[in-house]
């Protein structure tokens, strides 16, 4: 038997329960790297430096194989409404400091004059956990596209390949490459200091799970979610890779440790471009 066939015996034909099961996939798999972070003890703090790297390698190859080509393809080879996306991402998280304030004292229970020293590495770790939940969103809307369309037309062939064993690979790709992207915000936090091993866990699962009602709204509203895919990629993409250049490639070079976490970020590339040509 299919593996399409096994979902549609698992799941029915019901595009709201085809979008539901891919967003609990897709975050349970950020769930699952986010608790990575429980085995991992008294980490160093170049290994810290070296895995902050690492994230910062995934997320970089990921903002253009999951966000930007994906964009353009899907905006028909058209450059503009990824470009306009990615410069909105670009503004927003250029303009970040003004409201990240606000979110320290929502995670901490203190102002940054009330806090202990380290308020530039928590905010560097808060703008790196929205740029990677701004990842998750779009990410989300694809996989819900990709099965309500599926569901409309269990049948239907794209490119002679079946809809929705297309839907089921692209489900499996983006919760695969979740697992890194994960364990890189419980990373973060662990590096930021943030509560140790029970925030980090957290601060990963809260990413993942904006996930789940984007996926339903992709599965439900098909014709209204798949437009605007090619902005909402570039405008993740915009954001991740501000973050990336602005606050993490700074903060892993600023102790001593820059040869670590370079390799840790050229590895991370290694593993994100592998996952993708592995998975299609």
């Amino acid at each position: 038997m299919s593996l399409e066939s096994q979902f549609v015996d698992l799941f029915g034909t019901n595009a709201l329960v085809w979008g539901l099961v891919g967003g609990l996939v897709i975050a349970g798999m950020n769930l699952v790297g986010a608790c990575l972070v429980f085995v991992w003890t008294d980490p160093s703090e170049p290994e810290l430096d070296g895995l902050l790297g690492f994230a910062a390698g995934v997320m970089l190859s990921a903002s253009y194989t999951s966000l930007i080509l994906p964009g353009i393809e899907l905006a028909g080879g058209s450059l503009f409404p990824v470009v306009v996306g990615f410069g909105l991402g670009v503004l927003l998280l250029d303009q970040a400091d003004e409201w990240v304030p606000h979110v320290h004292v929502f995670v901490t229970g203190k102002t940054r004059d009330e806090g202990r020293g380290d308020d530039a590495r928590v905010a560097s770790v808060l703008l790196f956990i929205v740029a990677i939940t701004l990842h998750n969103m779009p990410e989300g809307l694809a996989v819900g596209v990709g099965l309500g369309s599926a569901a409309l037309d269990p049948g239907a062939t794209v490119d002679g390949q079946s809809a929705l064993g297309n839907a089921i690979s692209l489900m499996l790709a983006i919760g695969i490459q979740n697992i890194p992207e994960g364990f890189a915000v419980s990373v973060a936090a662990v590096n930021a200091g943030l509560g140790k091993r029970f925030y980090a866990a957290f601060a990963g699962i809260r990413a993942g799970l904006v996930e789940i009602p984007l996926a339903l709204f992709g599965a439900l509203a098909v014709s209204i979610a798949a437009p605007i895919l090619p902005y909402a990629m570039g405008f993740a993409a915009g954001g991740m890779l501000f973050v990336i250049s602005d606050e993490i490639v700074p903060e892993t070079h600023a102790r001593g440790n820059e040869r670590v976490a370079t390799l840790g970020t050229m590895l991370g590339v290694v593993v994100m471009l592998s996952l993708d040509v592995a998975l299609g």
